[in-house]
């Protein structure tokens, strides 16, 4: 969370493997922890060992698994200190990069980020829909001013952001009023990139990460001791 930066170039078999584990990390279906055989999960994708050994090399730069000797790995714990990093490092980058988009987006980026808001408010959405369009719009937000350099680090800081977000996310998905309050977080949070205010643009983004910091953080299970 999730939606590939180039949709036209055809996805390699480690990607498209790449991207199904990641799915199933995400989605709760391999859970934070959980040791898992190398072999048992290219049976259940139908490929062969190969592919699955290289996406998890890729997982493991991303920080959601870590592999063991042999032909098994195991889900990355989540961790509030690697939640920490991963956000330390977005509040740098993504803000300048909002500063210099600011001035870039035109009408029709308004209007496809307008149609992506909308869909936060819509209750009938599902989590992997609600997570996709969350995705998106912060891509297609500061894509007019990213390089490829740029898109590839956020990118791998997103991924690595997913599970703690989804899982913000899904926690609160029945609270009254919650898919309306992203709806407004996010309408916010585009206004002043709408004013082609640079500076108000800036810090209404680091805001915007910090309190997502904040929810995500919140929703990582506390264990006995932490409690």
């Amino acid at each position: 969370m999730t939606s590939e930066t180039n949709t036209e170039a055809p996805q390699s078999t480690v990607d498209q493997v790449m991207v199904a584990i990641r799915r199933m990390i995400v989605s709760g279906h391999l859970v934070p922890g959980q040791h898992f055989s190398l072999r048992t999960i290219a049976a259940e994708l139908g490929v062969s060992f190969i592919p699955v050994r290289e996406a998890l090399r890729s997982l493991e730069s991303q920080g959601l698994v870590v592999t063991r000797p042999g032909r098994s790995a195991v889900v990355a714990p989540l961790n509030p200190d690697d939640l920490r990093s991963i956000y330390r490092l977005r509040t740098r980058l993504e803000p300048e990069i909002a500063f210099r988009s600011c001035e870039l987006l035109v009408p029709d980026d308004f209007d496809r980020l307008e149609e992506l808001i909308l869909q936060f408010g819509d209750e009938s959405k599902g989590i992997d829909e609600i997570y996709d369009a969350h995705h998106d719009f912060h891509l297609e937000l500061l894509r007019p001013a990213a390089s490829e350099w740029d898109l590839r680090i956020l990118e791998s800081l997103w991924h690595a952001a997913e599970r703690y977000v989804r899982l913000a996310f899904s926690q609160r998905d029945f609270t009254p009023g919650e898919h309306r309050r992203r709806e407004e977080s996010h309408r916010t949070l585009l206004a002043p990139f709408r004013a082609r205010d640079q500076e108000r643009a800036a810090y209404a983004l680091r805001q915007h990460l910090e309190a997502n910091e904040v929810l995500a953080e919140q929703a990582i299970p506390r264990t006995e001791e932490e409690s």
